[in-house]
């Protein structure tokens, strides 16, 4: 079996850990029996200065053949946050229908929690964010530019399809889990969107009667993340929400180069495409002390959606012995070891 994979990797360090992932993701081909025929794409804000666009017009087209996407990381000083995410990931994103992004985390053996005394079993849990919709809309616009009464509209869509598939997605998920669902909401402020997700939410999980559901406010539940980790299990939550619990996730188990992502498009009609949560971290880009761990484990998430479960699963476990064994660590990570020693080591656990 060979799975078409193409290659994005971006910007800063996106361009180290991605060498690094790629690394091991062949020595898990070679050993269990498939290929990999990697096809690499310069888009990033280095082509924005060049051409004036992250990527081609046809960018959409050219990546449309493929199984899978690997992404580095985007972003670059002298290029606006909002020039490379509406330039490259946020249009890959919705062409592409990924809707579920997917973001699980876990204290790795070997790394500590900034939460003094939780243990490993108490630090796992993955959000489910709404990816193509929600609060980071396009729809709005600034208004009597340069006037003292200058102001913005940012709109945000709720559509019954965005909502019910996500919320649907994490209950199905749950399943495979603790049958405990979470929603992240905040009904009590914003008056519109969120009781319309609060609805969808309850028609939904009384199709679900095996499955625990709850919700929570969203500030209530950044506090429970930290304070009781350990009551939460499978996140579901809107665009923005999600994208910020995430992060909170990751920061409270070992910190974002742990932790990777999927962006997934379900069907599998379209690809799907998966990165590290960490951006592109350009102050220490190039110098061979970036941790590829959250890269690594990206590209394990990229052959679980592939069927290549088993060696998914190996590449976890090598992540797992590496870290545990501590004799190549970034500094990140207490160690002196450079990106390639440790991306090289984790290869080299795996064959």
């Amino acid at each position: 079996m060979t799975h078409r994979i193409a290659s994005i990797p971006g910007d800063g360090i996106g361009v180290d850990v991605t060498i690094e992932a790629r690394r091991v993701l062949d020595a898990a081909a070679e050993k269990y029996g498939f290929s990999l025929e990697w096809t690499e794409f310069d888009w990033s804000c280095e082509r924005y200065a060049k051409t004036g666009a992250m990527m081609p017009e046809d960018g959409v087209e050219q990546l449309s053949g493929f199984d899978g996407i690997l992404l580095g990381a985007v972003g670059f000083p002298g290029v606006a946050d909002h020039v490379s995410l509406w330039g490259l990931l946020i249009p890959l994103r919705r062409a592409f229908q990924q809707y579920v992004n997917l973001r699980p985390v876990r204290l790795l053996p070997g790394t500590t929690s900034v939460l003094a005394g939780r243990k490993a079993d108490e630090l796992e849990m993955v959000i489910v964010r709404e990816n193509s919709e929600g609060e980071y809309s396009a729809i709005g616009g600034r208004h009597n530019a340069g006037r003292p009464d200058e102001f913005v509209l940012q709109e945000s869509v709720f559509t019954r399809v965005g909502v019910e598939r996500i919320i649907r997605y994490a209950f199905d998920l749950a399943r495979t889990r603790t049958k405990h669902v979470t929603s992240a909401t905040k009904s009590n402020g914003l008056i519109h969107s969120m009781p319309y997700w609060d609805e969808i939410f309850a028609e939904v999980a009384a199709r679900y009667p095996d499955v625990r559901a709850e919700q929570c406010h969203v500030d209530a539940l950044a506090a429970r993340m930290v304070q009781a980790p350990d009551r939460l299990d499978v996140v579901v939550a809107s665009n923005l929400f999600g994208d910020i619990l995430s992060d909170l996730a990751a920061a409270i188990t070992g910190g974002l180069g742990m932790a990777p992502s999927g962006n997934i498009n379900p069907s599998g009609e379209f690809p799907s495409m998966f990165e590290a949560v960490h951006g592109s971290a350009p102050d220490i880009a190039g110098q061979g002390i970036a941790n590829p761990v959250a890269q690594i484990l990206a590209g394990a998430m990229l052959l679980d959606h592939l069927g290549e479960t088993v060696a998914a699963q190996a590449i976890r476990a090598s992540v797992d012995e590496v870290l545990t064994a501590g004799e190549t660590l970034t500094p990140d990570l207490g160690g002196t070891s450079t990106t390639t020693a440790l991306g090289t080591a984790v290869a080299a656990s795996l064959r």
